[in-house]
C-alpha cells in the first residue's frame, strides 16, 4: 500500500472515529416539535411616545435567556422574530401556565419611601444595582430573600436610610410591596432581606428572576402553546421509519445499477449519517422536524453525487480506460458538477439561516452540515473505498463496476 494512500486512510479513519464518538456517545438535542414542551410568543411594548429599538429587543432576549437557563430548562431557544416579537421554545416543559410565570414576569425590584398618606415615592434605587439575591431561612424559620447591592447601590442605600430614619422603606417587586419596614438607623454595606409569605420554592424562583435582571421593556404574551411529548415521539418514530425505508431503497437501487460501487456507496452513506449527527452533537445544535427533512434532503444529494461519479467511471471504462485510470478520471470529471451543485445549495442555506427564524434556521443548519458531509463522503470516502477495492484487493473485473466487458 502506497504511503500517500495509507496516510489518507488514517486521516479519514480518525475523522470518522471522532464523528462516531460524538454521534453515539453524545446526546442529540431535540427541538420542541420532537421532544414536546411549550412555545411562547412575546411582543415588546414601547413606552408612550417611544419606539422599540433593536438594542431593547436584544437586551430582552438576553434577560429571558438568563432566566430560562438559571431555572434549568434543557435546550431552550430564545430568538427575535421581526422587529418587536420574541419566540421562546421550552422543550420538556409541559405546563404553559408555569412557563408564563417563568418568563413573563417583569421582576422589577424597587426601593420606595412610604409617605404619611401611604403613597410611594421612588428613590432612584432599583434592581439594576443588585449583585446577588438568594433564598434563605430566617431565625424563626420564615423564608426570606436576601440581597446584596453593588458599591454604587450600597452608597445610595446607606444615604436613603441615613436621611429617612423613622420612615418606612418599601421594597416592591413589579409594583407590589413585598415588605415595608421602618428605618431605625443607617444601613451600610448594601445588604438586606425581603420578607413575605413565600414558600422556599417561590423564594428560589423569585431570587432567580432577580439575579437574571428585570425585563428591559414591557413584554406582552401573545401566544402560548403546548406541544405534547406523544406528538414528538410519534414524529421521531415516523422519521426513523422513513429514513430506514429510504436508505434501504437507495442501497438496493445503487447495487442494481452500479453493482460493487453501489455497495461501497452504501458504506459511504452510513459514514455520511455518522458525520452529520456527530457534527450536530459536537456543536450542540438542536435537531427539529424540519432539520430531519434537511438531513433526508442532504442524503439525496449524497446519493446524487455518487451517481454522477459512478456514471463518469462507467463512461471511462466503456471507452477503454483501465480500471484505476477510469476511477481517477471519473472523479475528476464529476467534481465540477458536484461542487457547483453543492455550492448553490450552501448559498441558499446561508440565506435561509440569515433571514429565517426557528424551524427555518434548523432546516438550514442541518442541510448545511449534510451538504458538506455529502461532498466529503462522495469525493473522499467513496474514492478511497474504490481505490482500496481496485488496487489493494485487486477486484479488477470491470463488469463489477457497472461497465460492459471489452470484446
Amino acid at each position: 500500500m502506497k504511503k500517500k494512500l495509507l496516510i489518507e486512510i488514517l486521516l479519514v479513519l480518525l475523522f470518522v472515529a471522532g464523528a462516531g464518538y460524538f454521534a453515539f456517545k453524545q446526546k442529540t438535542n431535540l427541538g420542541l416539535d420532537l421532544k414536546g414542551g411549550v412555545y411562547v410568543v412575546l411582543q415588546g411594548i414601547p413606552d408612550e411616545g417611544k419606539e422599540i429599538r433593536t438594542e431593547d429587543m436584544t437586551n430582552l432576549v438576553e434577560v429571558l435567556d438568563r432566566r430560562i437557563n438559571a431555572l434549568g430548562v434543557a435546550e431552550p431557544r430564545v430568538s427575535i422574530s421581526g422587529t418587536d416579537r420574541v419566540i421562546v421554545e421550552l422543550p420538556g416543559v409541559e405546563d404553559p401556565e408555569e412557563a408564563v410565570k417563568l418568563i413573563g414576569k417583569t421582576a422589577l425590584l424597587e426601593f420606595q419611601l412610604v409617605g404619611k398618606d401611604g403613597k410611594l415615592t421612588k428613590t432612584g434605587l432599583d434592581g439594576k444595582a443588585l449583585v446577588k439575591a438568594e433564598a434563605v431561612t430566617g431565625q424563626i424559620g420564615d423564608v426570606q430573600i436576601s440581597f446584596e447591592l453593588n458599591t454604587e447601590g450600597a452608597k445610595k442605600f446607606a444615604e436613603i436610610t441615613r436621611n429617612n430614619i423613622g420612615s418606612q422603606l418599601a421594597i416592591t417587586l413589579d409594583g407590589e410591596t413585598q415588605t415595608a419596614p421602618t428605618i431605625q438607623s443607617e444601613i451600610p454595606g448594601g445588604k438586606g432581606v425581603i420578607t413575605g409569605s413565600y414558600t422556599l420554592d417561590e423564594a428560589k424562583k423569585m431570587a432567580t428572576l432577580l439575579n437574571a435582571g428585570a425585563l428591559p421593556i414591557r413584554a406582552e404574551i401573545l401566544e402560548t402553546r403546548a406541544v405534547g411529548a406523544t406528538l414528538g415521539s410519534e414524529s421521531i418514530s415516523k422519521s426513523l421509519q422513513a429514513g430506514q425505508v429510504a436508505f434501504g431503497l437507495i442501497f438496493v437501487f445503487m447495487i442494481i445499477f452500479y453493482r460493487l460501487p453501489g455497495f461501497l456507496s452504501g458504506i459511504a452513506l452510513s459514514i455520511f449519517g455518522v458525520i452529520v449527527f456527530g457534527t450536530l452533537n459536537y456543536f450542540g445544535a438542536v435537531l427539529t422536524f424540519p432539520g430531519i427533512a434537511g438531513f433526508i434532503l442532504s442524503l439525496g444529494m449524497a446519493v446524487d453525487a455518487n451517481v454522477i461519479i459512478f456514471e463518469r467511471i462507467k463512461e471511462e471504462l466503456n471507452a477503454g480506460q483501465s480500471l484505476v485510470k477510469g476511477i481517477e478520471s471519473g472523479f475528476k470529471k464529476g467534481f465540477s458538477a458536484i461542487f457547483d451543485g453543492n455550492l448553490t445549495t450552501l448559498i441558499i442555506t446561508a440565506i435561509l439561516f440569515q433571514f429565517g427564524t426557528g424551524p427555518i434556521k434548523g432546516f438550514a443548519i442541518t442541510l448545511t452540515i449534510g451538504t458538506l458531509a455529502s461532498m466529503f463522503t462522495a469525493l473522499t470516502v467513496t474514492r478511497l473505498l474504490l481505490k482500496i477495492t481496485a488496487v489493494n484487493l485487486k477486484v479488477t473485473n470491470i463488469k463489477l463496476y457497472g461497465a460492459k466487458e471489452a470484446k
